[in-house]
């Protein structure tokens, strides 16, 4: 049997009613967990001589690199896929990104954090900056960060398109999208005590295109299905350099230099996104990496497994940890 006919994998029948117990006791735990005071608690974890050293070269670069993974907004109450405190660790992840695992009302209940906050404005601060975003809850774009600053590879919950044409729709934050998909605002759908109708194929979202009609589907992108070409050739030409038109000569590849590499809330398990951590590698960048698991502690090991002398690890919630280790660069958020 070849890999593209392997049967897809399925949720367990249990599946929505363990992940419910999971985040209500998930959320008891945060609330119990929450420091009184953040800074201290930092302070205490991470030595000061690397706090110094990732600050002052954050202060030197230039040109810098991030990553962005489900970690980033775990603070928002965005459920990550993996990793301490994931509460959907137990299940393949491939199973979970289908279409019947995205909750859109979710994320439109979430709102950005201090470490979406402080992205953004390290992005105002280093204009050569370039972030690229596994995450599709859309909080990123919301804390304000620069279009010309990030790049979503797995798309966004609020951004539809034609299952037919060519049609695709940006910032759709309708609550609901369609009629059809209305709850009473205090109905939270992805509780499972809640009864969900079934929708009749004519209330479904339909593309508003002239000539089509055909169904909408969120703009993301699904375990088997290609990442965008548009996104990965921007990367690709960011990574090259401003100017860089495939010469090999020193100033090309002095152009095509990055300084730092900043990995949040990802173990980078998942290729090509994976890659870029050694591709920035291959350019001259230390790797500073923020997440909660301590790499090579997981079930799996990723990019971030693999540091070198010269990169660092920064353990702690991104929402806390990330904006104190910036705050030299991008002042208080």
């Amino acid at each position: 049997m070849t890999p593209d006919s392997q049967p897809r994998p399925h949720l367990p029948p249990n599946f929505a009613t363990e992940l419910w117990q999971r985040h209500v006791a998930h959320q008891k735990r945060t609330a119990a967990a929450e420091p009184s005071h953040p800074s201290k608690e930092i302070h205490a974890r991470i030595a000061p001589a690397d706090a110094a050293a990732f600050s002052a070269h954050l202060d030197a670069s230039t040109r810098v690199l991030a990553l962005l993974g489900a970690g980033l907004s775990a603070a928002s109450g965005i459920p990550t896929f993996r990793g301490a405190g994931g509460f959907w660790r137990e299940y393949d992840c491939m199973t979970l990104a289908t279409p019947r695992a995205h909750r859109r009302r979710a994320a439109l209940a979430a709102t950005p954090n201090a470490a979406h906050m402080a992205l953004a404005e390290l992005a105002r601060r280093k204009t050569a900056f370039l972030a690229i975003n596994q995450n599709i809850d859309g909080l990123c774009e919301r804390a304000g960060h620069a279009p010309e600053n990030i790049q979503s590879i797995h798309g966004s919950l609020f951004s539809n398109r034609c299952t037919q044409c060519a049609y695709v729709e940006h910032g759709n934050f309708a609550d609901p999208l369609v009629p059809a998909f209305g709850l009473p605002g205090d109905v939270d759908p992805a509780d499972v005590r809640v009864p969900l109708r079934d929708i009749p194929l004519a209330e479904l979202p339909r593309c508003p295109a002239p000539h089509c009609g055909a169904l909408l589907r969120p703009d993301v992108v699904w375990f088997g299905e290609d990442l965008p070409r548009d996104a990965l050739a921007r990367i690709d030409a960011w990574m090259r350099g401003p100017g860089a038109a495939g010469d090999a000569d020193a100033d090309t590849a002095a152009e095509g230099k990055i300084d730092l590499m900043i990995v949040v809330g990802t173990s980078a398990l998942v290729y090509p996104a994976a890659g870029y951590i050694h591709a920035a590698r291959a350019r001259g960048a230390r790797v500073a990496v923020f997440n909660v698991e301590e790499p090579g502690t997981g079930e799996e090991e990723g990019a971030t497994a693999q540091l070198k002398e010269g990169d660092w690890f920064f353990g702690g919630d991104a929402a806390v940890v990330l904006p104190e280790l910036l705050k030299d660069v991008i002042g208080d958020i």
